[in-house]
C-alpha cells in the first residue's frame, strides 16, 4: 500500500537529482552517534584534539565537512523520527521528551519513510543498532508491556513484536531497542534474540531502566556486536550486486559509557573519551569494509550526530565536568549541552563523503539539518514522493555536490528542545521561543561558565541571538529587534500552522501544537527577570 504512494501521489519536484547517465545508483550510509558533542570530532578544533577520531576527520577530509548542521531535537527520539519520515517530531504526538521504555509506535502505520522510500528504488535496507522509537511487545496478559517489581516483565518473548524497522521499510534489522532500556538482549528482525529470563543486575552495572535481562547480558559487549554486524551487512550487500541503505544508529557515546578493555586508556578524557574514540573505531571499520568490496567510490557515507552531549547526571563527569577534569570542551564554542534550545544543543558535527561527486576537502557552513535527508535520498534516487510526506525535508544535494543556488536551501529551521520548547534560525539569527535557552534545570549551565563567559541575567519573555557575531550566545538582543523577533515569531506560527515548512499544500498536525507561553508576550515586555 505505501510502496504505491509513490507513484498516484501528488508528488514533490526534486531540484537537483541523479543524472540519468548513472547507471547505478550509490549505496547510502548513515552513521549516527548517539550524545557526540560537536567539539568531539578533530576535523572541528582548532588545536589537536585530546580524542583522536582518525576515521571520522577522514571523511571530513576526502568529502564535505558542515559547520552549522543541526538534529532536529535536542533530544534522541524525535530527532531519529525526523530522519526517518522528513518531518518534525514536534507535530506527531511525541511533542516533549523521548519514547519511554516499552513505549508504543511512534511512526504510524501508514507513514512513508526514508526506508521505504529507498526500498520501492531497489535497495536493500538494514538498519543496525539503536531503534527508539517503539515497539508494540505482545503481552501475555493482554495489558500494555512493563517490567513488574520483580524486574521482569509481562511480554511474550516467543512471539513477534510489530511497529519496528521491519514494519517502517527496513529489510534488515539488528540492534536493541536503547542500551540502557529492557528487554536487555538483541534485537533481530521482529524477535528478541533469545528469551531473557533473569532480572537485570541493577543501577550499579548500569541497568538503570528494571527489566529483564539474557543470562549472560553484558552492556559493555552491545557496540562490538553492532559493529560486527554492520560490517557483515556491507559485505553481503556488496556481494549482491544491488545498491543498499544502512543506518547505523550507533549506541556511543550514550549512557551506559563502556569503552571496550582494547579501547581503555586510549585518550586522557576518561571512559567517555575512550567511548569516543571506540566509536570512530566503528566508522573505520565500515570504511575500511566499503575498500575490500570494491565500493567506496560509489558509496555516499554521513556521519553525525543526534544531539549535543550529555550533562553530569547518568553520564559522569558530563560535558560541562569534563572542561574542568579534563580540559576537554565537547561543546566547543558553543552554549549548551543536550535538551537545551542554545546552540550545542542541537549543532552538531556532520561530515559525507561521496567519491564520485563530493570534492574532497569541502567545507560547508550553510545551515542543514537532519530533516533533509528524506529529500536529499529522493533526489539522489530520481525518486518522487507524496506531497504529504517529508513536509519538512529540503534537498541538498546542491551544496553537497557545490552547485550555486543563489539562495539558502533552508528559508528557516526549527529546533526543539527536551521539554517541547521551541526556537527557531534563520539566517544568521535565532529566536529562542521562551525566556532561556537551558533545558536542563538542575543540572544545566554552572555558574563557574556563566563567570567565565560574562552571561548575565535578562529580563526579557525570550532571547535572540546574531550567530555570527556572537557563536556563544551571550548577547540577547530580543528587546533591541522587536521587528526582527515579530518576523521570527510569525515564519514560527506560520510553519507550526501550515503542517509543513516546505512549498506544499497545507498539511494538519497529528495533534495541536502549542508554542510556550512566555513567548506570546509582546517583544520588548518585560518578564521576570531569569538566570540564563
Amino acid at each position: 500500500m505505501k510502496a504505491l504512494l509513490s507513484l498516484f501521489s501528488a508528488a514533490l519536484l526534486l531540484p537537483s537529482v541523479l543524472p540519468a547517465a548513472e547507471t547505478k545508483p550509490p549505496n547510502i550510509i548513515f552513521i549516527l552517534a548517539d550524545d557526540l558533542g560537536y567539539g568531539d570530532i578533530g576535523a572541528y578544533k582548532k588545536q589537536p584534539s585530546k580524542i583522536p577520531t582518525p576515521n571520522v576527520d577522514r571523511i571530513a577530509k576526502e568529502g564535505i565537512r558542515f559547520t552549522d548542521a543541526h538534529s532536529p531535537a535536542s533530544v534522541c527520539s524525535p530527532t531519529r523520527y525526523a530522519l526517518m519520515t522528513g518531518r518534525y517530531a514536534w507535530r506527531s504526538k511525541l511533542q516533549q521528551g523521548v519514547v519511554a521504555p516499552w513505549g508504543a509506535p511512534l511512526l504510524q502505520d501508514a507513514q512513508y519513510t526514508v526506508a521505504e522510500l529507498l526500498h520501492d528504488h531497489g535497495y536493500t535496507t538494514g538498519l543496525i543498532g539503536k531503534w527508539h522509537l517503539g515497539i508494540q511487545w505482545p503481552t501475555k496478559d493482554g495489558q500494555p508491556a512493563s517490567a513488574g517489581e520483580d524486574r521482569l516483565s509481562n511480554v511474550d518473548f516467543t512471539q513477534p513484536f510489530k511497529g519496528g524497522p521491519l514494519d517502517h521499510g527496513f529489510d534488515h534489522y539488528f540492534g536493541v531497542d536503547v542500551p540502557n532500556y529492557p528487554p536487555y538482549c538483541f534485537l533481530k528482525n521482529d524477535r528478541t534474540v533469545g528469551i531473557p529470563t533473569l532480572p537485570d543486575t541493577g543501577r550499579a552495572d548500569g541497568f538503570n531502566r528494571p527489566g529483564p535481562m539474557m543470562p549472560g547480558w553484558k552492556l559493555v559487549d552491545i557496540l562490538p556486536e553492532l559493529n560486527r554486524q554492520a560490517v557483515s551487512f556491507v559485505e553481503t550487500s556488496a556481494k549482491s550486486g544491488k545498491p543498499f541503505f544502512l543506518y547505523y544508529a550507533l549506541t556511543s557515546p550514550h549512557y551506559p559509557v563502556v569503552p571496550a578493555k582494547e579501547f581503555q586508556g586510549k585518550t586522557t578524557v576518561g571512559d567517555y573519551g575512550d567511548f569516543v574514540f571506540q566509536t570512530d573505531w566503528c566508522v573505520g571499520q565500515i570504511l575500511e569494509a566499503l575498500e575490500r568490496e570494491g565500493i567506496a567510490d560509489n558509496t555516499l557515507v554521513i556521519f553525525t550526530s543526534d544531539n549535543g552531549p550529555e550533562v553530569t547526571g547518568e553520564v559522569k563527569p558530563g560535558v560541562y565536568d569534563r572542561v574542568q577534569q579534563y580540559k576537554h570542551h565537547s561543546l566547543d564554542g558553543l552554549r549548551g549541552a543536550k535538551r537545551d534550545l542554545w546552540e550545542a544543543g542541537h549543532r552538531v558535527p556532520f561530515v559525507a563523503r561521496w567519491p564520485r561527486k563530493i570534492a574532497a576537502g569541502s567545507v560547508n557552513d550553510e545551515t542543514i539539518c537532519h530533516v533533509d535527508f528524506m529529500s536529499t535520498a529522493a533526489a539522489i534516487v530520481g525518486a518522487e514522493y507524496p506531497a504529504e510526506a517529508a513536509v519538512d525535508s529540503h534537498n541538498l544535494l546542491s551544496i553537497l555536490w557545490n552547485d550555486k543556488l543563489g539562495r539558502p536551501v533552508r528559508e528557516g529551521t526549527v529546533h526543539h528542545s527536551g521539554s517541547g520548547r521551541f526556537a527557531i534560525r534563520k539566517g544568521d539569527w535565532v529566536l529562542i521561543a521562551h525566556v532561556t535557552g537551558d533545558d536542563n534545570r538542575r543540572a544545566g549551565e554552572p555558574e563557574w561558565m556563566k563567570k567565565q563567559r560574562g552571561y548575565t541575567a535578562h529580563d526579557q519573555p525570550g532571547e535572540l541571538y546574531n550567530l555570527k557575531e556572537d557563536l556563544i550566545e551571550k548577547n540577547n538582543l530580543y528587546a533591541a529587534k522587536p521587528e526582527l523577533v515579530a518576523e521570527l515569531r510569525a515564519l514560527l506560527e506560520k510553519y507550526v500552522a501550515e503542517g509543513r515548512s516546505t512549498p506544499g499544500p497545507t498539511q494538519a498536525n497529528d495533534v495541536p501544537v502549542v508554542i510556550s507561553k512566555p513567548f506570546q508576550n509582546q517583544p520588548g515586555k518585560k518578564a521576570k527577570a531569569v538566570r540564563p
